[in-house]
């Protein structure tokens, strides 16, 4: 096997399954969801193959435009310790996320047409993890972008899944329009979009001497991990998109998608650590939005919006160390764990919504631990990886990658690192509130009374990734795939403020739901997400709507009344009284002439 090959294998499989389900998968749905399932497995195999193999020294690529001393765009595939470890989780989850499709649409239609998407998907985020040079990662990006427009509208004759998949679409370009900004100010500046290029001593050196036209390039670049990894204020599309089937989310919003942004930065942190007022920006706006994402969560009662405003959080923690750590192996350690828990908590999301015959709403579910053990069992696993539950250095996945960050935090950012402490007793809260509410207490409805266990080919998936959301951070495990390191002189009592955090939240949580048949608790500003989403409608009715106006009421009365009608009325007028002029007698039209002549004779006369 030619390892100079396989990426571009990896890269282009899910393409050629997405255009033949698109052609052929319509006439059997064994056959869509079994090429489906069949290139992701081998994406999975070739990927782990390709992380066992030494790092690629020579360029892989050829050029799609080049013009010589003017412009060119290259198509090539990095093959690095960073991509390896992306393809590794990517690869790995995208088939969990397949089969257990297979339960969860056995009965939706769409079928074929579900699976194309979800392997186009997966090879436009397979193109920016293997992208050698901005100008590629540019073009996946957006074909993600189109991937999930196509995914989240799956259910579009429904008005709320259309419009939330335009919102992502919209939203998310704004953000990418920033970042293409940033990419067209590093290639005026230095001539090159290839990251190889970009990260050499003389380019760097070059890019410094600037040092504010550096800066600005940098956060414009941020700006489409704004939009993609749904950072404030950007952040309202993901909430949305759960109008999506459950699989898409865990999928897009858990392992790939939102994870592209973060998976960016990683990628620029050579040029980002030379920087420190961009990274002061990031980790700021990291820092706010984990803590509001958190706030929003607390009061949400679609199981689906709580996990995504804890994936908005928990991105919010991977931007934060992206702004204050010293590699790029804290933030991709926690995104590499937050991956594999975040999946399996929205897919026991959807097998309680398939017990529940599609009842999302917490308050109408309840005592399903004995209804659906098995979903109940990974829903506590992913739970306890999520809040990072451990203690002196014996834990759940989250507590190793998540307490990393907040120590880097607390050394570098004290403010950012307390809030980030803080944010993980809310954590802690709403995923316990979420897990009492619908797995304990009694039952709220007839749906609940009646609620059955998952087909096995749904709860396989979940046991599965069970076992990397416990164990995924384990240091045997970090040190495959990570160097990370702790900041020196962390105050010892940040670890006890986490334990604190995490034992007052599910405490808290305990508290005020194991008897609650209702929320007792009620904070309009949060359940209705700080009105940002209000705000948002407000300025698009009275500033968008209001424009269009002004600009309808100017095209009517100014444009095409002075502009259009007044010179043609008067061309038409002017024709119209030169017609009488044309009387068809041969006597009148010499008695013109003649007066045309004497007019004309006069003239020369008078001069």
């Amino acid at each position: 096997m030619n390892a100079a090959t396989v990426p571009w294998i990896i890269l282009f499989t899910p393409l050629v399954a997405a255009a033949v389900i698109l052609f052929f998968g319509r006439y059997s749905k064994p056959f869509s969801a079994g090429l489906a399932i069949g290139a992701t497995l081998l994406c999975g195999i070739l990927s782990w193959w390709l992380f066992t193999q030494p790092d690629a020294t020579e360029p892989n690529q050829f050029f799609w435009i080049n013009l010589p001393d003017i412009f060119s765009v290259p198509i090539g595939v990095t093959v690095d310790h960073l991509s390896k470890v992306m393809l590794v989780v990517v690869n790995t989850i995208a088939p969990l996320v397949f089969i257990y499709s297979l339960g969860y649409m056995k009965h939706e239609e769409g079928y074929w047409r579900y699976f194309a998407g979800l392997s186009l998907f997966l090879f436009s985020m397979l193109g920016i993890v293997l992208a050698d040079n901005f100008l590629m990662m540019f073009i996946f990006w957006e074909l993600v972008g189109l991937s999930s427009y196509i995914l989240v509208g799956h259910y579009y004759p429904k008005d709320s899944a259309a419009d939330a998949s335009k919102q992502a679409f919209l939203v998310n370009r704004i953000g990418d329009f920033g970042f293409m900004l940033g990419i067209l100010m590093l290639w005026l500046a230095t001539g090159t979009a290839v990251f190889s290029q970009l990260f050499t001593s003389e380019t760097l050196a070059l890019l410094q001497s600037n040092g504010l036209y550096l800066t600005i390039a940098c956060v414009l670049i941020f700006c489409g991990t704004v939009g993609k990894s749904a950072q404030l204020p950007l952040h309202v599309w993901l909430p949305n998109s759960m109008e999506g089937p459950t699989p898409v989310s865990a999928l897009l919003h858990a392992a790939t998608m939102v994870a592209a942004g973060v998976y960016m930065l990683a990628r620029f942190f050579p040029v980002l650590e030379h920087v420190p007022a961009a990274r002061d920006v990031i980790a700021w706006v990291g820092g706010i939005t984990c803590l509001v994402a958190a706030l929003m969560a607390t009061q949400q009662d679609d199981i689906k919006r709580i996990l995504a405003y804890s994936t908005i959080s928990q991105l919010g923690y991977m931007v934060l160390g992206v702004g204050v750590a010293e590699s790029w192996d804290v933030p991709m350690f926690h995104l590499f764990t937050h991956a594999f828990f975040k999946c399996l908590l929205f897919l026991c999301a959807g097998s309680v919504i398939v017990g529940m015959h599609h009842e999302q709403n917490i308050w109408k579910m309840g005592a399903l631990k004995n209804k659906m053990p098995f979903t109940f069992l990974c829903t506590i696993a992913g739970t306890l990886a999520l809040t990072g539950f451990g203690f002196h250095g014996i834990g759940f996945s989250g507590f190793y990658s998540k307490d990393t960050i907040i120590m880097w935090a607390v050394v570098k950012a004290p403010v950012l690192g307390w809030i980030a402490a803080v944010t993980a007793g809310l954590t802690a809260f709403y995923m316990f509130r979420l897990l009492i509410v619908v797995f304990l207490s009694v039952p709220r409805s007839e749906e609940a009374k009646k609620a059955q266990e998952s087909p096995l080919v749904m709860v396989v998936p979940l046991l599965l990734l069970a076992i990397p959301a416990v164990i995924g951070g384990w240091p045997f495990i970090e040190h495959i795939f990570f160097h990370t390191t702790e900041p020196e002189n962390v105050p010892s009592i940040v670890h006890y403020a986490l334990l604190a955090m995490f034992l007052g939240g599910a405490g808290l949580a305990w508290v005020l739901y194991r008897r609650a048949a209702k929320d007792p608790v009620s904070i309009p500003l949060f359940a209705n997400r700080l009105y940002i989403d209000n705000l948002y409608t407000w300025i698009v009715k009275v500033f968008q709507d209001g424009v269009a106006w002004l600009a309808g009421w100017s095209d009517r009365w100014i444009v095409d009344l002075f502009v259009a009608q007044v010179p043609s009325k008067l061309t038409w007028a002017c024709g119209y009284v030169l017609r009488f002029l044309q009387l068809g007698n041969i006597q009148a039209y010499a008695f013109f002439f003649g007066a045309g002549v004497v007019g004309l004779i006069y003239l020369l006369i008078a001069r």
